[in-house]
């Protein structure tokens, strides 16, 4: 069998962005059983809910749905077990006192697999207010209308 090249991306926390300013990403590797592999190689997972923390120095992801494998038998995982995550230990340290100021967090962003191998794309973010959120709906719906009077001006020179 041909070993995998690239990124095949298999969920993505879009909520996280809406929720949270983004400070720093990391690109972690997971701990996974036969089953949870298999039931992410059919691309069924959820990360909507998850969250990451640092007990005794290791990192931990909860919260996040792997379903189970269908023709998984007695040695199937549990859906929303905690997994570990493998990181290097200054990049651990960094984020657990970067994690204890106020109102920051760790959220998982994009869960996919690199070369066959299954990472996480984690974020230390900080909660937006509601006023943030309003302001970059505003702005995101702004460029929505300049790109197509833009575009509509130049089909209008081309005719």
């Amino acid at each position: 069998m041909a070993k995998e090249k690239g990124r095949k991306l298999i969920a993505q926390n879009k909520k996280a962005r809406h929720d949270y300013h983004i400070l720093d990403t990391y690109e972690c590797g997971l701990v996974l059983t036969g089953t949870e592999v298999k039931s992410l190689r059919q691309g069924r997972a959820s990360l909507a809910d998850g969250f990451v923390q640092i007990d005794d120095n290791e990192a931990w992801l909860h919260n996040v749905h792997v379903p189970e494998y269908h023709q998984g038998t007695w040695t199937n995982h549990s859906a929303r077990r905690k997994r570990k995550l493998l990181m290097h230990r200054v990049e651990i340290d960094k984020l657990a006192a970067k994690s204890q100021e106020t109102s920051h967090t760790i959220v998982p962003l994009a869960l996919y697999f690199r070369d066959g191998r299954a990472k996480v794309e984690i974020a230390l973010a900080k909660g937006k207010k509601e006023y943030d959120k309003r302001q970059t709906l505003r702005e995101k719906q702004d460029r929505r209308e300049t790109d197509r009077a833009v575009a509509a001006a130049r089909r209008k020179q081309r005719a």
